[in-house]
């Protein structure tokens, strides 16, 4: 068995003593939100014990993970450190070291800071090169947080249901956005999505019902199925040419949306895809008719408009009329 000394190491870690706190953004698209994992997150259940202050240095301890302060537990493989659990009791600010025991840290383990409800920012180092599915889920008191441009993806429900973060930037390194990432964030307004990412997960950004607009990058291609569901007060979006396919329920209740401008690159766009968009009066298609799901536009308002040289336009395109641009008002 392996043995793994234990260090006395103080880090600038503000710990309060507050314990979980439950959460809910009130509202209606978060508690329906399909984008939840289908099993309850539980807090990790630690095996081994916590180190006190009076262990010695020298003694040894038969565990998989040791402690750090010793609210930051950690695992070693080789030469690079992974935080495998945060203490739901940690308050305030939180400064994850670049090295313990002089290892690198290069991986934020998966639910590390689940229900780390008291957390209110967290500064992850350069290095970190992977952060693990619902790593920050429900802290619902972190406000900011700091990712690093070592970081290549936003993995699935990574911050979900963190409902006081009201912005956050997204580093050029990342290629993709997971499932759920961003879900149930009802207090996020603005985020930056850079050239590089080329998926947009389903239901990555489902709930954000304070998010007004957004601009999708040129080298999306795919826009999944609730990526934007029940965004209530979202007014404006751009859909660029590089997307090829809009997902099932991808603006579902976004019920703000008053027009939108499908580019000639789509070519199917999902069920109920503008299911519930109350306000959308006008859509807009560049190019052919593209494949439609059912009820693309059930209880929204639309009319489509298009241009006269485009190809396979009925009188009626999901359920809508269809009218040429020249006739739009």
């Amino acid at each position: 068995m392996r043995a793994i000394l234990l260090l006395s190491v103080s880090l600038p870690l503000l710990i309060g003593g507050c314990g979980e706190k439950s959460s809910s953004d009130g509202s209606e698209s978060v508690s329906e939100n399909p984008t939840a994992p289908s099993e309850e997150v539980k807090p990790v259940e630690e095996k081994q014990q916590e180190v006190e202050p009076e262990e010695s240095a020298a003694e040894t301890k038969p565990a998989e993970a040791v402690s750090v302060s010793p609210h930051l537990k950690y695992e070693t493989e080789g030469d690079a450190v992974t935080i495998t659990r945060c203490d739901t009791k940690a308050s305030g600010v939180l400064t994850i070291p670049d090295t313990i025991d002089g290892n690198p840290v290069t991986s934020i383990g998966k639910s590390a800071f689940d229900r780390c409800a008291s957390l209110t920012s967290i500064t992850i180092p350069e290095g970190v090169t992977s952060i693990g599915e619902s790593a920050f889920r429900i802290c619902t008191s972190l406000t900011s947080i700091t990712i690093p441009d070592s970081v290549t993806s936003i993995v699935g429900h990574v911050f979900y249901r963190c409902n006081s973060l009201t912005s956050i930037t997204i580093p050029d390194s990342v290629t993709s956005i997971g499932e759920g990432a961003f879900g149930g964030c009802s207090s996020l307004t603005s985020i930056t999505i850079p050239d590089s990412v080329t998926s947009i997960g389903r239901g990555a950004f489902g709930g954000c019902n304070s998010l007004t607009s957004i601009t999708i990058p040129e080298s999306v291609t795919s826009i999944g199925e609730r990526a934007f569901w029940g965004c209530r007060s979202l007014t404006d979006i751009k859909i660029p040419d590089s997307v090829t396919s809009i997902g099932e329920y991808a603006f579902r209740f976004c019920s703000n949306l008053t027009s939108i401008t499908i580019p000639d690159s789509v070519t199917s766009i999902g069920e109920r895809a503008f299911y519930q968009c109350t306000r959308l009066s006008a859509v807009t298609f560049l190019g052919d008719a593209p494949k439609a799901g059912e009820e693309v536009f059930t209880k929204a308002p639309s009319t489509i408009y298009r241009k006269p040289e485009a190809k396979n336009w009925g009188e009626t395109w999901g359920g809508r009329p269809v009218k040429l641009i020249s006739e739009k008002p």
